[in-house]
């Protein structure tokens, strides 16, 4: 394999980590929301930690998205 190829490859492998990465942190906050609000407090806090998780969520996938790209600008 060229040096060309294996470099676009690389390219290709850190940008989809980054959007795996970045839905699946969104996914797994919605998740813990919801679990603690279903099934640890019955439902007695339905939307908030719901919310609270998955804006938490949010935030570590765009942390993530932050240090790949100053990652990236270093190279």
């Amino acid at each position: 394999m060229s040096k060309q190829s294996r470099e676009m490859f690389r390219e290709l492998a850190i940008y989809s980590q980054a959007g795996m990465n970045f839905v699946f942190s969104i996914f797994v906050g919605l998740g813990i929301g919801w679990y603690l609000d279903n099934k640890v407090f019955d439902g007695r806090t339905v939307p908030y930690l719901t919310f609270a998780f998955l804006g938490l969520g949010i935030i570590a996938g765009f942390k993530h998205l932050w240090e790949l790209s100053r990652r990236a600008s270093d190279d």
